[in-house]
């Protein structure tokens, strides 16, 4: 079968088809069924166009597959903006891309398309087994690459694939440069992140009363490394936000805790230095120990201590906090500040009211109030539960007085609440607490399932005091974890029988799941997190005082290095023939090779010469005289002229035709 230089192999073609399969597996998660549907359309068609049991698809079928496709984005999606649609545009392209090629620069499109969306998985996984994953589909658009090239070795698919390959580590070193020394850059661009549509166990707002059933999640929220030994698990408070605005069902955040101003704090005791590696929230807060302060670029801490970062964490990020636990939170509050944490809707509730009122007159102290309220917590039969029963209007009223079972939520909103009745400012803060500590790599890993509630309520001169009424109720709770507390029930991970956390009790599967879960800690922390401020730091490290000059004559350098290394592993000159004219007659023999004509073993030059002639008797004149020229300057001791040798190997090579032939 005859084709025009232009046609697309069928080695790049099979290539092709294998890369794009490659390619969109890892998209599948989040692509709509009929993608692949559309796939297997199109990659069958594109066989038989090469088979010629079919032709082109003409204007109008591609200005049909094209709308089509764009109203499957659209009503698969529910808009043609964002990531999601954005990622499922990019697959669909890439696919109909296919039917379209015609020639090799068409080819090359569809390659340098396939590149691109391999690059924005990691925007949905950027885990180390997608890292490893990637290389694959990398590895079979450049075995297509290479198979574009009209060469007999381009004709056979495992020695295109080992090439690839080749390339692909021989590009790792110039790399690992790149990584090391380029400037790390924020995105050119950002896309809306996809919603967090996983149960998770931390959002801006809470309403305990409304939840029948508390569902967990495994997933993990941050990892916490800590410069020396962490603090006791019962110390492990990590603040994500207050909640302070309370309408009678639901506690949200105030309006005024998004106002950027610091709040008045006094440091003391000794701090806390620790790292975060915290996972993508799709929320601008970061989690610290009270009270933290970060180095990070663009976070600030906000008015109600927690730390907020410029944009809604998208991507794992890691920072440095400081933390001073023993800190004076704000000893003098402003009136507005008073007036948010003494809220309260004007109605319900009417036995808790009155019971806080009673218990003002009992203990007009602040500090026995709330001891007195922890106590009855401690001191009635309470139960705590991931299965509460519903509430009706007055949900703290049946709570306290009729179930008394629930979870924090439950016994965080219902202290405030009677705090604010008794007078006493107070609000509730959401976040973590405690944390699984991975021995071998000595952190902390907190999991969404740790999400926890927790009350400060405000005394003159001694700021923000902490109270935590769950540990009157489940110590165990507090002190070992949220699985120890719910025991009895055993509804821990219910959702998620075939989570390994579930199964921490057996010592080999724990053991291989802290394992792998160090591999990706250090994978997140040394390439996801090694962003501007930590590359500085190792730069530092191993050059001292580095500026913009000497890291651009280091990664000058060091690329120049780095390239030369190759060329020469690449070129290897050692193995080059120094003689000029036998140099030369080797192109000779390369220049006839490429037409179908091979010296055989044992053959002298003049031999393969008149061999040569017969096959090629238009060129036979100028073969038959560069193979003269060099027995005259190589064995008749003629003066060596290697500008007379080259001249007649020009002739040669201006005589034969451009088209290629099958070697003999």
């Amino acid at each position: 079968m005859s084709r025009t230089p232009e046609a697309i192999p069928r080695i790049s073609l099979t290539w092709l088809l294998v890369a794009q399969v490659l390619v969109i597996l890892p998209h599948l998660i989040h692509l709509p069924l009929w993608i692949v549907f559309l796939w297997l359309g199109c990659a069958g068609w594109r066989i038989q166009v090469f088979l010629m049991r079919a032709r082109y698809p003409n204007a109008w079928i591609k200005l049909g597959l094209l709308l089509g496709t764009g109203f499957g984005v659209f009503f698969s999606r529910g808009s043609l903006i964002g990531l999601e649609a954005g990622s499922v545009l990019l697959i669909a392209a890439f696919i109909l891309k296919l039917l379209e090629m015609r020639s090799r620069r068409d080819a090359l499109v569809l390659i340098f398309l396939g590149f691109f969306a391999v690059v924005t998985a990691y925007l949905f996984d950027d885990s180390i087994v997608s890292a490893l994953y990637s290389l694959l589909p990398v590895t079979a658009l450049l075995a297509a690459l290479i198979g574009l090239q009209q060469t007999r070795f381009a004709e056979r698919p495992w020695p295109t694939l080992r090439l690839a390959g080749g390339m692909l580590l021989q590009a790792l070193p110039l790399m690992l440069l790149l990584f090391v020394f380029f400037p790390r850059l924020g995105p050119l661009w950002t896309l809306p992140q996809p919603g967090d549509q996983a149960v998770t166990g931390l959002s801006d707002s809470m309403a305990p009363g409304d939840i029948a059933e508390l569902s967990q999640s495994g997933a993990l929220a941050f990892r916490a490394s800590f410069d020396g030994e962490p603090p006791p698990r019962q110390q492990l408070y990590w603040r994500a936000l207050t909640l302070e605005h309370f309408d009678g069902r639901r506690w949200s955040q105030s309006p005024a805790a998004h106002l950027p101003i610091a709040p008045r704090w006094e440091r003391k005791g000794t701090p806390l230095q620790y790292s975060i590696v915290m996972e993508p929230s799709q929320r601008p807060w970061l989690f610290s120990l009270d009270i933290g302060e970060t180095s990070l670029d663009r976070a600030r801490m906000m008015n109600d201590f927690r730390l907020e970062y410029y944009r809604p964490v998208d991507r794992s990020l890691l920072y440095r906090v400081v933390s001073w636990p023993q800190a004076v939170r704000e000893p003098q509050l402003a009136g507005g500040q008073l007036r948010r944490a003494l809220q309260l809707p004007e109605t319900g509730n009417p036995r808790t009211r009155e019971w806080a009122e009673a218990l003002k007159r009992q203990y007009p102290q602040p500090d026995e109030l709330a001891q007195a309220l922890l106590a009855h917590f401690n001191r009635e039969p309470y139960v705590y539960t991931l299965k509460p029963p519903l509430a009706g209007a007055d949900g703290i009223d049946e709570f306290l007085f009729d179930t008394r079972r629930g979870f924090c939520a439950h016994y965080a909103g219902a202290m405030t609440f009677a705090l604010r009745v008794a007078g006493i400012p107070a609000r509730v803060v959401a976040g973590y607490q405690g944390g699984e500590y991975n021995p071998s790599g000595r952190y902390l890993s907190v999991h969404q399932f740790d999400a926890h509630a927790w009350v400060e309520y405000w005394q003159p001169g001694k700021g923000w005091v902490s109270a935590d009424p769950t540990f009157q109720v489940a110590p165990e709770r507090i002190e070992q974890g949220l699985e120890q507390a719910v025991a009895e029930e055993q509804s821990f991970l219910a959702s998620s029988p075939f989570s390994p956390l579930r199964y921490r009790n057996i010592g080999w599967i724990n053991q291989l799941r802290l394992t792998w879960d160090r591999v990706n800690y250090g994978w997140q922390r040394w390439v996801l997190g090694y962003q501007g401020e930590q590359q500085l730091e190792v730069l530092q490290r191993w050059f001292g005082r580095i500026d913009n000059g000497v890291l651009a004559v280091v990664l000058v350098g060091g690329g120049g290095l780095m390239l030369s290394l190759l060329a020469l592993l690449l070129f290897k000159p050692w193995r080059c023939e120094h003689d000029p004219q036998q140099r030369l007659f080797l192109r000779f023999e390369r220049l006839l090779a490429r037409h179908g004509l091979r010296r055989r073993t044992g053959e002298g030059p003049r031999a393969f010469a008149e061999r040569a002639s017969l096959a090629l008797p238009a060129q036979a004149e100028a073969i038959r005289g560069f193979v003269q020229v060099y027995e005259a300057q190589r064995y008749g001791g003629q003066k060596a002229s290697p500008a007379t040798l080259r001249q007649a190997l020009a002739r040669v090579r201006q005589g034969l035709p451009w088209r290629l032939t099958r070697a003999d």
